[in-house]
């Protein structure tokens, strides 16, 4: 089955629910005359049961993946299954753009959260709630794509297939860690960019920072960026900190204005306001923020790069 099948069965599914998204990518309930989305947002308490109200919740938002995946395809991005070596039933995948990196000028890799999110999301909750533009990755990649990147997004929950009626995790990859390690090695540093940029929310930032401790040449060498919302890292890596400390931020939840300078002790990592107190909230709504931070720190590089060539070619 196609990606396009697969979310035009999650489609038809959500309709079963009495759901479907309007063309500015909101979840609005099926006008019973038109048969098209109406006015109405997503009603999570339909009756006074709360389990029952969580299962159709969890239900309905079972259905975000698929139609996630295909918006990633539509935007260009392909689909790439990991490990190779084993079957496609029973492997994970990534998205790129193009489908085959090869030594790009500029890569960006987006880390998503813990959870329930998969490859191209940021927050579920979002997506079901308010937009599509909201709670996916789909606005990072397209701004990503006008600026020059190529582009990696991973999906590193994905870490089981049920195979003969039992759950197993994915060889090599069973555990985001594991995950993120694969990914890392065989397509980002594999595919020799000249310069690398992470976007990473929540738990992704302790997905980063695990990168930085294991791969810290290679940060040292290609990557001119780290930007997490709200992340969830809890130390830098002793390793790595003379890296992160020059290359990245994290815009963190509060109520302080985007960009507020947020203190967060001596040593640790330059923090600011993202804008926003909720911290499902945060990538959204530092996005213009990040991607200057990205454009600035991009820069800054090249120069560091050109001055340091100069410096070659004169000895």
């Amino acid at each position: 089955m196609s990606s396009a099948e697969k979310s035009g069965l999650a489609i038809k599914k959500l309709r079963e629910f009495g759901y479907a998204f309007n063309a500015d990518g909101q979840l609005r309930k099926i006008d019973d005359i038109t048969g098209e989305p109406g006015e109405e947002p997503f009603k999570f308490s339909i009756s006074d049961d709360h389990k029952k109200n969580q299962e159709h919740y969890e239900q309905l938002a079972d259905q975000i993946p698929e139609i996630v995946y295909d918006l990633l395809e539509q935007n260009g991005l392909s689909r790439t299954y990991v490990p190779e070596d084993i079957p496609q039933e029973q492997a994970t995948f990534i998205f790129t753009n193009p489908q085959k990196l090869v030594e790009p000028k500029k890569l960006i890799v987006l880390i998503h959260g813990s959870g329930y999110v998969r490859a191209g999301q940021w927050a579920r909750s979002l997506i079901i709630n308010n937009s599509i533009d909201h709670g996916t990755q789909i606005p990072y990649i397209k701004r990503a794509q006008s600026l020059g990147y190529d582009i990696l997004v991973t999906n590193t929950n994905d870490n089981f297939r049920n195979i003969n009626g039992e759950n197993h995790p994915i060889p090599r990859l069973g555990h985001a860690t594991a995950h993120a390690r694969y990914v890392w090695e065989k397509y980002v540093m594999g595919c020799n960019p000249e310069s690398v940029a992470i976007v990473a929310h929540s738990y992704g930032g302790a997905i980063a920072m695990d990168l930085a401790n294991r791969f810290t040449k290679f940060f040292e060498d290609k990557v001119f960026a780290i930007a997490l919302t709200d992340s969830a890292h809890f130390q830098i890596p002793v390793k790595a900190k003379h890296v992160v400390l020059d290359i990245a931020c994290n815009w963190v939840s509060s109520s302080a204005p985007l960009d507020t300078e947020i203190y967060t002790g001596e040593g640790e990592m330059h923090s600011v306001s993202a804008g926003h107190p909720k911290h499902e909230w945060t990538s959204y709504s530092a996005f213009e923020s990040v991607f200057k931070f990205l454009e600035e720190k991009y820069e800054r590089s090249q120069e560091i790069g050109s001055t340091s060539k100069k410096a070659k070619t004169e000895d």
